[in-house]
């Protein structure tokens, strides 16, 4: 199974609807395979976008599958871990399952999702407890960094392809998620927070210039390391929403360039972590989706099947121009097509 994470641990950066965006389209263009996304993120927004957006009651459609009996979200299967968390339960996988097209007919009918759920911002303070338990000859903090492997290996249909959407935080959920991934899909943006964002991602997740040694024990990395797993690398660094008007001479260019120039750093010193050789092959550009976007989000419509000229969004008549809907899709396309 390919397995991707979208993440940034720094917010704002447009990753839910970039990952919509991409998995949808990654979706029609494999029509072969089974694709698995899921909302690791307590805001559950890619969720809504996949039951239908704010147009077609994408929240409402969230609310029935966390009614459920068995409370078909993430943060239902977290619950079902709490009472034996370091053993792997009896459960049906299936039970988290959502089908979104059931509720959302503008998505591809090849694509599973598993709800973000708010419960998991609950979760969060007992799962670390329990990860921090020490028990002999149990590992308590790898018990609990597999459960989303677990979940995985627990669902009937097989999947060729696994999409996780993570919230922007280093939380132990985002951990979960982290850790069952092979490539780590990285949103910026044209400003210095986002470069300072970089930098605090490859601390966080390799360990690499920690303030102190002292936070090395306790690093994602080592202890991924020390019990013989694997970490995910950096498959992609995709400049998010760059305007269309941004010219070589702008300020938005300058930290652009200066991301590059770390990039370049961080490749000669630590290739091992990316999947990439040069800059050119693990960059993507993506110019803001603006109107298009906006539509596309309130109808959790993919750009390729989103109709153009005015469209009734809440009330409002709003165009949609069909040659900047076609430019944001070819830039979704060169997206997907380094996946």
């Amino acid at each position: 199974m390919k397995k991707y994470a979208f993440w940034n641990n720094k917010g704002g950066t447009g990753k839910t609807s970039l990952s919509f965006q991409t998995v949808c389209r990654y979706a029609q263009m494999n029509t072969n395979e089974r694709i698995l996304v899921i909302d690791v993120c307590p805001q559950a927004n890619l969720s809504e976008l996949f039951l239908g957006g704010l147009i077609g009651r994408g929240s409402e459609h969230l609310l029935t599958r966390q009614a459920q009996s068995v409370r078909s979200t993430l943060g239902g299967y977290f619950q079902s871990r709490l009472p034996t968390p370091y053993q792997r339960p009896q459960i049906n996988g299936d039970d988290y399952v959502t089908t979104p097209r059931a509720y959302n007919t503008n998505i591809p009918q090849n694509i599973d999702i598993i709800c973000g759920d708010p419960l998991l911002e609950l979760q969060a303070n007992a799962i670390n407890t329990l990860a921090s338990q020490q028990i002999p000859g149990t590992n308590t903090w790898i018990a609990i960094i597999d459960w989303i492997n677990d979940l995985i290996n627990s669902l009937s249909v097989r999947y060729d392809t696994l999409f996780i959407d993570c919230n922007p935080s280093f939380s132990i959920y985002t951990q979960i998620a982290l850790a069952a991934i092979d490539k780590l899909v990285l949103p910026v943006m044209a400003d210095d927070s986002s470069r300072r964002a970089i930098q605090n991602a490859f601390s966080l997740i390799y360990g690499l210039k920690l303030p102190s040694d002292i936070y090395a024990t306790y690093a994602f990395a080592n202890k991924l390391v020390s019990a013989n797993r694997s970490l995910p690398q950096v498959h992609l660094i995709v400049k998010n929403r760059i305007t269309q008007y941004m010219g070589p001479a702008s300020a938005y260019a300058a930290v652009l360039h200066s991301i590059d120039q770390d990039l370049e750093q961080l490749l000669r010193s630590n290739q091992n972590i990316f999947t990439f050789s040069s800059v050119s092959d693990g960059v993507v550009d993506i110019k803001d989706f603006q109107t298009t976007g906006v539509v596309a989000f309130a109808k959790g419509c993919p750009f390729s099947t989103l109709p153009s000229g005015r469209i009734s969004v809440m009330g409002q008549r709003v165009r949609v121009n069909d040659p900047y809907r076609v430019s944001c899709l070819q830039a979704i396309d060169a997206l997907v097509r380094k996946l």
